[in-house]
C-alpha cells in the first residue's frame, strides 16, 4: 500500500501566495481553494497512492511551548482573507477522498510522523507531501519526500521528484537521521528556535561528520580545532541539548483514524454543488467527468455554502515552490 500524507497548513498557504487576485463574480477570493484542489489531485496523479490524509496543525506540545516559551512567536497571523478559505478546504477534504486529521495541542510535523512510521513498520510505502525540515528525519527505503521544486528535479521534463536518503545527504551533507542534530545546533529562526551563534548548516554538517554525532561532539568539545566555535559550542551547551528537544518528532501520537480507514475515495458527486459558487470551470468541468455528471449548464449567480471564504495576495508558479 502507498500511504500519501499531505501538510495541509503548507499546502494552503502555498496556494494562498502562489496564486493571486482570483475570485468569483461576487468578489469572494477562491485562490486558496483553487490551489489547494489542483495540487491535492495532481498528487493523486502523480502518485497514485492507496491511502491519503490530509494533516493539519491545531495547537502546540505542551512540551515545546514549556522548553522554549517564546516557540514560533513571531510568526504572523493568517491573513483574513485567507481564514475563511481554510475553513473551506477542511470541509470539502473528505470529498476529494482524503481523511482530514489533526490531535488538540498537536503539530501537523508530529502526527505525520506518527502515521509515517505505523505505515513503514507494517511495510507500507509512504510519501509525505511537505516542506517541514524535521520530517526530512524519517526519509529511508520506505519514505519519501513529495516535492515540484525545479532544483530537485532530475530533468526538465520532470514534474515531481520524491526525494529519498540520497538526496536529503546531498542537500544536508548529513544522512536523514542527523538531520535533527544539525537543527539542534543551528537552531530554526522560522520557528523561534535559537542556535549557535554563526554556525550555518553547513559547518554543523561539518562538525558532525568531524566527530561522527551529536553525542559524540558534545561529549569532547576540547577536540573542536577552531578555537572561536569551540567556545561557542561550550556557551551554548544547554541550548543544543534543549533545541535537540524541540526538533525530536513525536512517534507515537494516537491515529486518529488507523490506517486501513484512509482508503482514497473521492465523494466527487458531492464535490461538485460545494463548488459552484467558485465558478472554477475548466476544474469543476474535470471533476464533473470525473464523477460521471453531465456537464453544467449555463452558468448562473454563485451561492455561498454555509462554511464559505474571503480576498487574495502576486500571482506565482503553485507547482515550482
Amino acid at each position: 500500500m502507498k500511504l500519501l500524507l499531505i501538510d495541509g497548513h503548507y499546502y494552503v498557504y502555498r496556494s494562498f501566495f502562489a496564486i493571486r487576485e482570483l475570485a468569483n463574480s461576487s468578489g469572494e477570493p477562491t485562490n486558496a481553494i483553487y490551489g489547494f484542489i489542483k495540487t491535492v489531485r495532481r498528487m493523486v496523479k502523480d502518485l497514485k497512492p492507496d491511502l491519503g490524509a490530509v494533516i493539519w496543525d491545531r495547537g502546540m506540545p505542551k512540551r515545546r511551548i514549556e522548553l522554549q516559551p517564546a516557540y514560533k512567536q513571531q510568526r504572523e497571523e493568517m491573513p483574513d482573507k485567507m481564514r475563511d478559505q481554510l475553513g473551506f478546504i477542511q470541509k470539502i477534504v473528505p470529498m476529494l477522498g482524503f481523511g482530514s486529521l489533526d490531535l488538540p495541542d498537536t503539530e501537523a510535523d508530529d502526527l505525520m510522523a506518527s502515521y509515517a512510521v505505523a505505515a513503514r513498520d507494517r511495510d507500507d510505502e509512504v510519501v509525505l507531501a511537505t516542506n517541514d525540515k524535521d520530517l526530512f528525519q524519517l526519509v529511508g527505503d520506505r519514505v519519501k519526500v513529495y516535492s515540484t521544486n525545479k532544483t530537485d528535479l532530475a530533468a526538465p521534463s520532470d514534474t515531481f521528484a520524491l526525494l529519498g536518503a540520497d538526496a536529503v545527504k546531498k542537500k544536508w551533507n548529513v544522512t536523514p537521521p542527523q538531520i535533527g542534530e544539525v537543527l539542534a545546533l543551528i537552531g530554526d529562526s522560522v520557528d523561534n528556535i535559537p542556535g549557535v551563534a554563526g554556525l550555518g548548516a553547513k559547518g554543523a554538517a561539518t562538525l558532525l561528520n568531524t566527530h561522527g554525532s551529536l553525542d559524540a561532539l558534545l561529549a569532547d568539545l576540547d577536540a573542536v580545532k577552531n578555537e572561536r566555535m569551540r567556545e561557542k559550542l561550550k556557551a551554548a551547551r544547554a541550548q543544543i541539548e534543549q533545541n535537540r528537544e524541540m526538533v525530536r518528532l513525536d512517534l507515537d501520537l494516537p491515529l486518529p483514524q488507523p490506517l486501513d480507514a484512509l482508503a482514497i475515495r473521492p465523494r466527487y458527486a458531492e464535490l461538485v454543488p460545494e463548488l459552484e459558487w467558485c465558478e472554477f470551470k475548466s476544474l469543476m468541468d474535470e471533476i464533473r467527468a470525473d464523477a460521471g455528471l453531465p456537464a453544467a449548464a449555463a452558468p448562473a449567480p454563485p451561492v455561498k455554502p454555509a462554511s464559505a471564504p474571503p480576498q487574495p495576495p502576486a500571482q506565482g508558479d503553485l507547482f515550482a515552490m
